[in-house]
């Protein structure tokens, strides 16, 4: 196959990589320059993309960074750094030809060392680095041409390999050997990285080196034909809300995250402010922490997910502006499931006591990690507690803040029982994304010495390599029932997600991630 259009056999929902053709009016900047603030709601714990799963860091590298492949606007398989791909016809061999022409933000030529480099150093310490177990090996045969040699047909490598969650991002080969959080921030995106000062501001410039993906004509996702029409953009860390609306009030911010469901009414009087709202935003929930006791009985955990009132949760985690949703995909979705609809929202306290007395449990604090940044997590925390106390159980908060929590959560199993997080462009990109994040490397409910539950890794390498795509829908469904009746993740519910920005930023279009590309201000 050539440089237009490829496709993969039995990728979830049969869907299809498209690069797109040549085109002969690419987007240009109606207008340039101008400094675009944008107001984001939590700090960065790093701007190291292969070992940060956090929407912060996203939001801001994915804007510096580029893959070999990424999705679309509808979240469909694209080409990226990569200008053709050829799947071997027994599916074991996948050639990439690179775009050429591309280069980093130093000012180097990208070539097929640098694409393995990179594979190398996520092999070792990417977060999702159970992407490419099925990988034998991957090799560069001249300058301009990358070659994945599969150990076994996995039928749905090409979705894994195009997430964006934690994507397998294109460095420059000197950096292989960089260690984790710590990745220098080079990249070949459209804007390069100025100056980061955590807990205040990341701002990043126009890269003038940058060569657009002429297989397009405009952006889609987060690929397309990109360009930057800002000289800067700054991300400002405002992480109360209230903050945010008075600068976006005022035009201090351009641009914010999140709007306060409570805020919306004034908000939407002023027409200086275009509001952008972006329904199954995230879906909220809290991860046990199985190491550690008491969540590492599985009566106490059946305990808690019987005590919990999900209304009550996502009442406070919303304003209101939420849908009960059980697992791990939302119903307007392909994949969507209600497989252990049974375990979900049962608001019983008789039922929690009667699991309490069955575990043993003798009154130890159970301790709920959670942040102030992002106010849903701290919401359902505290509601969380109270419903926790209700039923005799000694819940305890630790607040710090979401870096923090997020180091705390990824690299101890001491000293706390749940985190609280929200899932937004996992479930998004699909169950493959999702239910990666309930497996080794970095299992989410922290199972002894981050090896898998054997049930749960069976469905997961089910999801994975099931020739069909029937087979892999029921492997997902059995993997979350699984998951739900072992209490190894709690979600609450979704909700809807309201951004805004001021009237004159045009090309703004909501995402997983604000997209800063082919936006500008009109004069």
């Amino acid at each position: 196959m050539g440089r237009g259009m490829f496709s993969t056999l039995g990728v979830l929902a049969g869907l299809t990589l498209i690069a797109g053709t040549a085109l002969a009016a690419p987007f240009k900047c109606p207008n340039t320059g101008g400094d675009f603030v944008f107001g984001q709601e939590a700090n960065i714990n790093s701007l190291d993309q292969m070992t940060s799963s956090t929407i912060s860091t996203r939001n801001v590298a994915m804007n510096m960074f580029e893959s070999l492949t990424t999705r679309d606007e509808n979240f469909s398989p694209i080409l990226e750094l990569a200008d053709s791909m050829d799947e071997a016809a027994d599916h074991m061999t996948y050639t990439f030809k690179l775009r050429q022409g591309v280069h980093f933000h130093n000012g180097k030529e990208m070539t097929s060392a640098d694409v393995v480099a990179s594979f190398n150093r996520y092999a070792k310490i990417g977060l999702q680095r159970s992407t490419l177990d099925n990988v034998a090996r991957w090799d560069a045969p001249d300058k301009y041409t990358f070659v994945i040699h599969m150990k076994q047909v996995q039928p749905t490598f090409l979705e894994a390999l195009s997430s964006f969650s934690v994507p397998i991002v294109i460095i420059p080969s000197e950096d292989e050997n960089d260690p984790p959080q710590q990745l220098k921030t080079i990249g070949t995106g459209p804007y390069e990285l100025v100056q980061s000062v955590p807990g205040s501001f990341v701002k990043v410039k126009r890269f003038d080196g940058y060569t657009p993906n002429t297989h397009f004509e405009q952006r889609t996702g987060f690929g397309g034909y990109k360009q930057a029409c800002f000289d800067t953009v700054t991300f400002r860390i405002v992480t109360e809300g209230q903050a945010r609306i008075a600068g976006l009030q005022t035009g201090e911010l351009q641009g914010v995250e999140d709007v306060p469901s409570k805020s919306l009414p004034d908000v939407k009087k002023n027409p200086k402010i275009t509001i952008l709202p972006l329904s199954n935003w995230w879906i909220q929930i809290a991860l046990p922490n199985i190491s550690e006791p008491p969540t590492d009985n599985l009566m106490f955990r059946k305990a808690v997910q019987a005590a919990l009132d999900m209304d009550e949760i996502m009442d406070a985690a919303s304003d209101s502006n939420y849908k009960l949703n059980v697992g791990f995909q939302y119903p307007n979705q392909a994949d969507y499931s209600d497989a252990g609809k049974n375990t979900y929202n049962l608001h019983d306290p008789t039922l929690a006591k009667k699991y309490l007395a069955e575990s043993g449990y003798k009154g130890e604090p159970v301790v709920l990690l959670t942040d102030k940044d992002y106010a849903p997590m701290y919401n359902s925390a505290l509601v969380m507690q109270q419903q926790l106390q209700a039923v005799g159980i000694k819940a305890e908060l630790k607040v710090v803040d979401w870096p923090t929590s997020v180091q705390l959560y990824q690299n101890t199993s001491k000293g706390w029982n749940f985190f609280y997080t929200g899932w937004g462009t996992q479930p998004a990109l699909g169950a493959l994304a999702t239910m990666q994040f309930l497996v080794s490397p970095g299992a989410g409910y922290k199972p002894p010495g981050d090896k898998d539950d054997p049930d749960v890794l069976k469905e997961w390498q089910g999801m994975n390599n099931l020739p069909t795509a029937e087979g892999r829908q029921a492997a997902f469904a059995q993997m979350q029932q699984i998951v739900l009746d072992k209490v190894y993740a709690v979600p609450f519910g979704s909700f809807t997600k309201v951004q805004a920005v001021r009237s004159n930023v045009k090309g703004f279009v909501p995402y997983r991630i604000p997209r800063m590309s082919d936006v500008w201000f009109e004069k």
